[in-house]
C-alpha cells in the first residue's frame, strides 16, 4: 500500500507545470520534472544542493524559528536572519521603558552583549513516509471516531521517533487531506539571542495602513544568533554555550535585481486550504471570515486608543496588538479576493464534474449530499464559535479566568491530593503573574463590554446562555443601552480577584470552591464556555470529523478521476519546509497601473512623516538617506538604496522570515508578507496577481551597517558581489 500511494503522490508532485509559479514542494519530492523546471528558470543548484539526508546541503540552512516562523543561518557562528515581526516579542520582552530595543533598535557590539531569548529553533533532520502504518490503522473508520483514533496513532509515532534528552522532536503531518502522512524529524535549540534588530520605526515602517500592500518599504528583519554546547550539541542556555557551527549558511549577495530574476523561497508556510470545497469557501465569505474581522475591529480599536496615551502601555501591548492586526487585515482582504474573482463558482464547477464522474462509484457517489448535510447541520453554529474564539474569549481577562476552570473541576473532585491541589494552585498562581504582565486594564474593560453588547445582538437567541442577559437586565439596565454593558463590565474588573492581589492571595492561601465561582471574571468566563462546550463543541467536532472525511475521500476522487489533472496538486502547506520558485516580477493590479518590482529610498522618503505613528523615520536616517550615504549597499542601475521587492513565489503565514535566494543559493532577500490582491492565497492561488513582499537584504545590510553601526555582524557575512 505504501508503495502504491507514494508512487501516486510522486506523480503528482513532480509533473511539470506551465501555467504559474503556484505550489509548496516538499523539497524531498521535487522530482526531475519540477527540478527541470527550476533549471529552466534560471536555478544553477544541483538537485542534492537543495535537498539531502547524507550530505549537508540547503536545506540544513533554514530553520522553524519561535514559533510559527521561519529563519536562515546566514554565516559559519550560527547568525540567523529572520523577520521584525518574528523577533518582536522577544524584543518587547528584553526591553524596559528606559531601554526600549522596540523604539531605539539594539546591535550587539560583541557576542558578550547579545541577549538571551525565550526563544527556540528547529532544524529538519529527516523525513520518513509512515502512511502505511497510519492508514492500516485507521482501516473501517470515519467520523470521530477516525479522527480521535489518527490522533492517538500520530502520538504515538511522535513520541516513539523523538527523543527529549537530545532536543530530538517529531511531527506527523497529514497531507493531501489524510491520503498520506509524513514524519518529520527535528533538532530543537533552546539558546537563542539577540544580535540585533532596527528600530520599530524601520521594522514595520508603515505600519497597518501598509500592511499587506505593495509598494512596501518596511525594514523587517531582526538578527539572532543560535548557541550550541561546547561540542556543538543542542542545550539549554548556560553563559558557557558558544556560537554554532553549522552544516550550511547562505552566502550573502549585493548583486542588483532585474525584472525576471530567479527567485525561490524555503521556509516553513503555515496552512493553506486549496482543497476546499466550494461548502468552504461559502462558509468562510459569509460567516466566519466578516464575523472575526468585525470582533477584531473592536480589539484592536480599544487597545489602540490606550497605546497612543502611553509608551509604557505600547510596549505592554505591542506584539499582541501586532498579532491581532496582522490577520484581522488578511481575512477582510480574503473575503473580498474569494468573491471578486468567483471562487466559490469555480469550485462549483470542478465538483460538478466530479458528481458526473462518481456516479456508479459506491465510494464516491454520495460524497457531496452527505457534505451538503454536514455544512447545514453546522452553519447555524458557526458564528456562536467565532462569537467564543474570537471575541469572549478576546479579552485576556476571560481568557485566563475562562483557564481556571481546570482548577474548579480539582477543586470539586473528590479524593483530590493535597500535593496536587497545591500544584494546582502554584501553576494558577505562576499564569496569574505573567497574565497581569500584559494586561491592560482599561483597554481589557471596554472590549468585555462591546463584544457582551455584540453576543447579545448577533448570536441567535435561543443560543445564548439561559438566564445570562436576564440577569443582566434586572442588575444592570436596558441590553439595547451600550451603557449597560459598560455598567457591568466595569463591575466585574473592580470587583474579580484576579485583579486584586490581595483577594487574590486569601484565595490561594484558603481555596474554596464557592469563593472562586462567585467571582464575576470566572463566572462570566464559565457562563460562556460552559454553555458552548456543553451544548455546541459537540456539533463542531462531529461537523470537523465528517469535513475531514469527505475531504479525504475527495480529493482521492480527483486523483482516480483524471491523473492528467493531478499536475495541479501539491500538498497543502502544514507548517512543513517547502520550496516554491519563481521570478522577481512587476505587476499591473489594475486598469493603468503598473507596480515596478522594486521599492526605493526615494520612496521611502516620500512616504516619511515626522512624528507619525506609522510613517516616522530615526533622524540619522533621514540624514544618510538624503546624503545619499548608500556605501557598498547602492543599486548601480537605480543609483539608489534599494529597500524591497516583490516575487511570484507561493507563500503563506508561516514563510515570515524565510529567505529569497538567488539561482545560486545566495540571499537576496527576507519574504515578510503576500500583496492585497491575491489576499484569497489560503483557499486559491492568483497565478496572475499573486506576489511575495520582500525586504531587500541590501537594505537590511544597510541598517544594520550605516544606520545602525554594527560592521561586526556585516564582517561575519560571506557577501558576494
Amino acid at each position: 500500500m505504501k508503495k502504491i500511494f507514494l508512487t501516486l503522490v510522486l506523480a503528482i508532485a513532480i509533473v511539470f507545470k506551465s501555467f504559474a509559479d503556484e505550489g509548496m514542494w516538499l523539497p524531498f519530492l521535487l522530482g526531475q520534472q519540477v527540478y527541470n523546471d527550476m533549471v529552466k528558470k534560471g536555478l544553477k543548484l544541483t538537485n542534492e544542493q537543495l535537498y539531502s539526508i547524507n550530505k549537508a546541503s540547503l536545506k540544513d540552512a533554514i530553520v522553524i524559528f519561535g514559533g510559527g516562523c521561519t529563519g536562515e543561518i546566514v554565516s559559519s557562528e550560527g547568525l540567523i536572519f529572520t523577520n521584525h515581526h518574528c523577533g518582536y516579542d522577544a524584543v518587547a520582552s528584553a526591553s524596559t521603558v528606559e531601554h526600549n530595543y522596540l523604539r531605539d533598535g539594539f546591535y550587539a557590539a560583541n557576542k558578550g552583549q547579545e541577549i538571551p531569548s525565550n526563544l527556540s529553533v528547529q532544524f529538519l533532520l529527516r523525513i520518513e513516509d509512515v502512511t502505511a502504518e497510519v492508514l492500516d490503522s485507521l482501516k473501517g473508520l470515519s467520523g470521530v471516531e477516525r479522527t480521535q483514533k489518527q490522533t492517538a496513532v500520530l502520538a504515538a509515532i511522535n513520541k516513539r521517533m523523538s527523543d527529549a534528552g537530545q532536543f530530538i522532536e517529531t511531527r506527523v503531518s497529514p497531507l493531501f487531506k489524510g491520503n498520506q502522512f509524513l514524519a518529520f524529524v527535528y533538532q530543537r535549540y533552546n539558546d537563542i539571542r539577540l544580535v540585533g534588530v532596527p528600530p520599530e520605526s524601520v521594522g514595520k515602517f508603515g505600519g497597518d495602513t501598509d500592511n499587506w500592500e505593495w509598494p512596501r518599504h518596511t525594514g523587517d528583519f531582526s538578527v539572532f544568533r543560535v548557541y550550541t554546547s561546547p561540542d556543538n550539541k543542542a542545550a539549554k542556555y548556560a553563559a558557557t554555550n558558544v556560537p554554532m557551527k553549522p552544516k550550511w549558511f547562505l552566502p550573502v549577495s549585493l548583486k542588483p535585481l532585474k525584472d525576471g530574476d530567479f527567485s525561490m523561497i524555503y521556509g516553513y508556510p503555515g496552512s493553506t486550504n486549496r482543497y476546499e470545497s466550494s461548502y468552504g469557501v461559502a462558509l468562510s465569505t459569509e460567516i466566519n471570515n466578516p464575523t472575526l474581522v468585525k470582533l477584531r475591529d473592536v480589539r484592536l480599536k480599544y487597545m489602540f486608543e490606550e497605546m497612543k496615551k502611553d509608551p509604557a502601555i505600547k510596549l505592554q501591548l505591542a506584539s499582541s496588538y501586532a498579532s491581532i492586526a496582522n490577520y484581522w487585515k488578511f481575512y477582510d482582504g480574503e473575503t473580498k479576493q474569494l468573491l471578486k474573482y468567483d471562487v466559490f463558482g469555480q469550485k462549483r464547477k470542478v465538483e460538478e464534474k466530479f458528481i458526473a464522474w462518481a456516479k456508479g462509484k459506491p465510494e464516491y457517489e454520495s460524497i457531496f449530499a452527505q457534505w451538503n448535510d454536514a455544512y447545514d447541520a453546522w452553519r447555524k453554529y458557526a458564528k456562536h464559535r467565532m462569537y467564543m474564539n474570537e471575541g469572549i474569549m478576546g479579552s485576556p481577562l476571560v481568557a485566563f479566568a475562562g483557564s481556571l476552570i481546570q482548577l474548579e473541576n480539582l477543586m470539586v473532585k473528590t479524593g483530590v491530593s493535597q500535593a496536587d491541589m497545591k500544584a494546582a494552585l502554584d501553576n494558577a498562581d505562576k499564569a496569574r503573574k505573567g497574565f497581569l504582565e500584559s494586561e491592560n486594564k482599561l483597554s481589557d474593560q471596554n472590549i468585555v463590554g462591546a463584544i457582551a453588547q455584540m453576543y447579545y445582538n448577533d448570536v441567535p437567541k435561543d443560543q445564548q446562555p439561559v438566564g445570562f442577559f436576564t440577569t443582566l437586565k434586572n442588575n444592570y439596565g436596558s441590553l439595547d443601552d451600550e451603557a449597560t454593558y459598560k455598567k457591568f463590565a466595569a463591575d466585574m474588573f473592580r470587583n474579580t480577584m484576579i485583579l486584586d492581589d490581595a483577594k487574590w492571595a486569601a484565595f490561594i492561601a484558603n481555596p474554596e470552591t464557592l469563593k472562586l465561582q462567585d467571582d464575576p471574571a470566572f463566572s462570566y468566563a464559565g457562563t460562556f464556555i460552559k454553555n458552548y462546550n456543553s451544548k455546541y463543541a459537540p456539533f463542531y467536532a462531529q461537523f470537523f470529523a465528517r469535513n475531514a472525511d469527505y475531504g479525504r475521500l475527495y480529493l482521492k476522487g480527483i486523483m482516480e478521476m483524471d491523473p492528467a489533472k493531478a499536475k495541479m496538486m501539491y500538498p497543502d502547506a502544514t507548517f512543513t519546509m517547502r520550496v516554491s520558485y519563481g521570478n522577481v516580477k512587476s505587476y499591473n493590479p489594475r486598469d493603468a497601473v503598473h507596480y515596478d518590482y522594486v521599492t526605493t529610498s526615494k520612496g521611502l522618503l516620500e512616504k516619511y512623516v515626522a512624528g507619525d505613528y506609522e510613517f516616522d523615520l530615526p533622524s540619522k536616517q533621514i540624514e544618510l538617506l538624503k546624503n545619499k550615504d548608500f556605501g557598498q549597499y547602492i543599486d548601480p542601475t537605480r543609483k539608489d538604496l534599494v529597500i524591497g521587492f516583490i516575487t511570484t513565489n507561493d507563500i503563506t503565514g508561516g514563510n515570515s522570515g524565510s529567505p529569497v535566494i538567488n539561482n545560486k543559493g545566495e540571499l537576496i532577500g527576507l519574504a515578510f508578507d503576500g500583496n492585497y490582491e491575491a489576499l484569497s492565497h489560503k483557499l486559491a492561488f492568483d497565478k496572475d496577481l499573486n506576489r511575495t513582499i520582500c525586504v531587500d537584504i541590501r537594505y537590511v545590510l544597510w541598517c544594520i551597517d550605516k544606520l545602525g553601526g554594527a560592521s561586526n555582524i556585516i564582517k561575519e557575512l560571506k557577501l558576494m558581489k
